[in-house]
């Protein structure tokens, strides 16, 4: 049960009470605690939409982790060009598009499917009315931060393992 606890209080980002409960409890993280902050900082910036900042975050803690996972790599991405579009900044999200995430879109079905639902945000004026909608919603901001905390913690067990 301490573990249960432990890990959720580490994959969760809650440094203190971490490390309070591993000097009570005794039970050691699979993590080193110092980590959390870097890794919270990275959920932060994504989740605030700061998503260049939070792929530098990244690679300054890991490099290999974008590399060996391209899936994540692409996500930050979409969520870098759906920033762009929430901002109304539509000739470079077109220009990002078309230079970043089109080339991946090539190698990869599915994200030639998520770039497409991304780009068409555009067709539309009023994107809050849309019926992709939900790309522009924090809940997509959430879910990627969610993703890139996941393979932070990953690597990082990796690492002490």
């Amino acid at each position: 049960m301490n573990k249960l606890v432990m890990n959720f209080l580490v994959t969760e980002g809650y440094v203190e009470a971490a490390e309070k409960f591993r000097m009570e409890s005794g039970t050691e993280p699979d993590i080193d605690l110092a980590t959390i902050s870097d890794r919270m900082a990275v959920k932060k910036a994504v989740q605030c939409g700061n998503v260049e900042d939070a792929i530098e975050k990244v690679n300054d803690l890991n490099p290999e982790i974008l590399d060996t996972n391209p899936q994540l790599f692409f996500h930050l991405q979409q969520q870098r060009l759906i920033e762009l579009i929430r901002n109304g900044k539509i000739e470079e999200a077109l220009e990002f598009a078309q230079e970043e995430l089109a080339p991946r879109g090539e190698e990869n079905q599915t994200f030639l499917e998520e770039l497409e639902r991304t780009v068409s945000l555009l067709a539309f004026e009023d994107v809050s009315n849309c019926p992709l909608g939900e790309l522009l919603d924090i809940s997509q901001r959430l879910k990627t931060a969610s993703e890139v905390n996941a393979a932070i913690l990953t690597s990082q067990s990796h690492e002490k393992g």
